[in-house]
C-alpha cells in the first residue's frame, strides 16, 4: 500500500524532519563521513538524536564529525570504524559497537559503490554483491540483538532504482560463469538491498523491529567515484531514455527519504517495504517500470528467504 505523506522529491531532510523529536534515540549510519551518509547524520543530530559514524577512513570521519558539530554544537556523535570490502572488519566493528552496551534504535545502512570495474573484496566477492550487500547483511546480522532489545527499532537499507538494471544470479553471485557488466551487478547488488529488507522484517517484525529498502534519487555524490568515464556516459544515456526524467537533488533531498523511512509516524506497524520521494511506492510488474516503484522480483518472499540462506553461508 502507498503512501501520500504530504513530501515529495523535493523534500529535505530538515522538512521531513519538523517536528520530530529524537532525544534518546541512537542511529547508526554507514557511510556515515561523506555524501548522503553524511547529511542523514547531521540531519538526525539536530534533531536530537545520538548518531554512530560508521566509515573507513578514521581521519575522514572526524573531519565529518566537526563539520556537523560546526553548525550544530549540541550534536551527539560517537564514531565507528567499518571497511564493508572486509568481513573481518565488519565483524570487529559490530563487536565493537555491541560492547558498548547501549541502545540501537535505526539502522542505517548507507554506504554502497556503484557501477565498478569488475573487482573483489578481500574475501574474493565481486565488489559490488560484497560491499553493498553481503558486508551490509552481516553488519546487520550481528547487530539485529541490540535492535530488538532497544525495540521499537528500524533497519533502512539504500537501494535504488538501479535494481531496476539487474537481478541477481543465485549460482553466479561472483560473476564466474558470466561476462561481468557493472551495471548488471550493480542492479543485482541494489536488488539485494530490497530484499535484504524483505526478510529482516519477516523475521523481525514480531521482535519490534520493522525494515524498508529506499531510493534516495539521483544525486552527484562520492558514489559515482569509481565510475570510468565510460560507465558514467553510459548512466547518463539511460537516464536520459526513461519516459519519465529522473531529477537531480541535492544531498539534502536525497538523504530525505532515508530519515523519513528511518523516523516518520506514518510508517508505524509497516515494514518491508520500498520508498522513493519520501513516500512508499507500489510493486509494479517487472516490464512496467518506467514510471518508477519496486520490481516485483525484489520483494518476493521466497527470492528474500533464498537470499539470506545463501549470505549466511557466504559470511559463514
Amino acid at each position: 500500500m502507498t503512501t501520500n505523506s504530504g513530501f515529495s522529491a523535493t523534500s529535505t531532510t530538515d522538512e521531513v524532519l519538523g517536528g520530530i523529536n529524537l532525544n534518546g534515540r541512537r542511529f547508526l549510519v554507514t557511510g556515515a563521513s561523506g555524501g548522503l551518509g553524511l547529511e542523514t547524520s547531521r540531519a538526525l543530530a539536530a534533531k536530537g538524536a545520538i548518531v554512530v559514524m560508521a566509515a573507513r577512513d578514521q581521519v575522514k570521519n572526524e573531519t565529518a564529525a566537526a563539520g556537523i558539530r560546526a553548525a550544530h554544537p549540541d550534536a551527539q556523535l560517537e564514531s565507528l570504524i567499518l571497511d564493508l570490502g572486509s568481513l573481518k572488519s565488519v565483524r570487529a566493528a559490530a563487536a565493537e559497537f555491541m560492547s558498548r552496551n547501549v541502545a540501537l534504535h535505526g539502522l542505517i545502512l548507507n554506504a554502497g559503490i556503484m557501477a565498478t570495474p569488475l573487482g573483489h573484496t578481500v574475501d574474493g566477492f565481486e565488489q559490488q554483491f560484497g560491499v553493498d550487500h553481503l558486508g551490509h547483511f552481516l553488519l546487520a546480522r550481528d547487530l539485529l540483538p541490540r535492535l530488538v532489545e532497544s525495540a521499537p527499532a528500524r533497519v533502512v537499507v539504500l537501494s535504488s532504482a538501479g535494481h531496476r538494471m539487474g537481478d541477481i544470479d543465485f549460482d553466479d553471485v561472483n560473476f564466474e560463469r558470466r561476462d561481468y557488466e557493472p551495471f548488471l551487478a550493480y542492479g543485482a547488488a541494489k536488488t539485494c538491498n530490497v530484499l535484504h529488507a524483505v526478510e529482516i522484517d519477516k523475521r523481525y517484525r514480531d521482535k519490534g523491529v520493522r525494515a524498508f529498502a529506499v531510493h534516495p534519487g539521483v544525486i552527484h555524490t562520492e558514489l559515482s567515484r569509481y565510475m570510468t568515464e565510460e560507465t558514467l556516459t553510459s548512466l547518463i544515456t539511460r537516464l536520459s531514455e526513461r519516459p519519465t526524467a529522473m531529477a537531480w537533488k541535492s544531498p539534502e533531498q536525497g538523504a530525505a527519504t532515508s530519515v523519513w523511512a528511518a523516523t516518520s509516524p506514518l510508517l508505524e506497524g509497516r515494514g518491508g517495504e520500498y520508498c522513493e520521494d519520501c513516500n512508499v511506492s507500489a510493486v509494479v510488474p517487472d516490464d512496467e517500470l518506467d514510471d518508477g516503484g519496486v520490481a516485483a522480483r525484489a520483494v518476493d518472499p521466497t527470492r528474500a528467504a533464498a537470499l539470506w540462506a545463501l549470505s549466511e553461508k557466504l559470511v559463514g
